[in-house]
């Protein structure tokens, strides 16, 4: 609760002075960098994943011999749970040290800020920075189905993202491009029998990947994933 204060703060600020013509709030920086005017967690974001090859929604060596699909909303509250509690641990452990690929599946089924959230982190992958985006996102997440997903939040958001191209983005949030990923992740929803979020199926390249929780309707755990990933590193 305490961040969402700050960033209610910060915007009011900082972006108290309108918006423009194409969404973007007047004052918002075009091109993300780390200053005083970036959301609390930006610089911890750019830290975790500094470094790691991510093109469009994949993170970590093409070559990596497991692969990890993580189906989120980017408004669900679970998926803010594993996200700032398990994901570090594995971006840092098997991602960083070339053992995983993680492949990102925003989806979009609680309410308007999941359309709105899935939109922009699409888009920010079209820089190869969706990452980072739904990282600073969940950082500053706020409760769900409130409208909090403003133009306002997505361009400071944006904004803290360092080399992410705010107008780029919102350009490309509602493009033919972004649109075709969208029917993309709800046919790989539709295919992996993933009915909610978070979901995360690991297994080893080349194979059928499989959920860690086990179907069980539960936020899969770190334990859960470590011991999927271990299995499929043959360890």
């Amino acid at each position: 609760m305490a961040a969402v204060v700050v960033v209610a703060v910060v915007l009011g600020v900082v972006l108290g002075r309108g918006g423009s013509s194409s969404g973007i709030p007047t004052g918002t920086p075009t091109v993300g960098q780390l200053d005083v005017n970036s959301l609390p967690g930006s610089a911890q974001a750019a830290a975790l994943f500094k470094g790691i090859p991510q093109s469009g929604l994949t993170l970590g060596s093409p070559t990596a011999p497991v692969q990890m699909l993580m189906f989120i909303d980017l408004q669900c509250p679970r998926c803010q749970e594993y996200e700032l509690t398990a994901l570090p641990t594995i971006v840092k452990k098997y991602v960083r040290t070339g053992k995983v690929q993680i492949l990102l599946k925003p989806w979009a089924f609680i309410g308007p800020d999941s359309v709105r959230g899935q939109d922009a982190t699409l888009a920010a992958s079209l820089q190869n920075k969706a990452f980072n985006f739904a990282d600073v996102l969940y950082l500053n997440q706020g409760v769900e189905n409130t409208g909090w997903l403003t133009d306002r939040m997505l361009a400071q958001i944006a904004a803290s993202v360092p080399g992410l191209h705010v107008p780029q983005l919102f350009a490309q949030r509602s493009s033919s491009s972004v649109n075709q990923l969208q029917k993309d992740v709800d046919a790989e929803a539709t295919a992996d029998k993933v009915d909610g979020t978070p979901t995360i199926l690991v297994g080893k390249r080349g194979t059928q990947p499989q959920d860690v929780a086990h179907n069980s309707g539960l936020v899969p755990t770190l334990q859960q994933t470590v011991t999927a990933i271990s299995a499929a590193l043959g360890q």
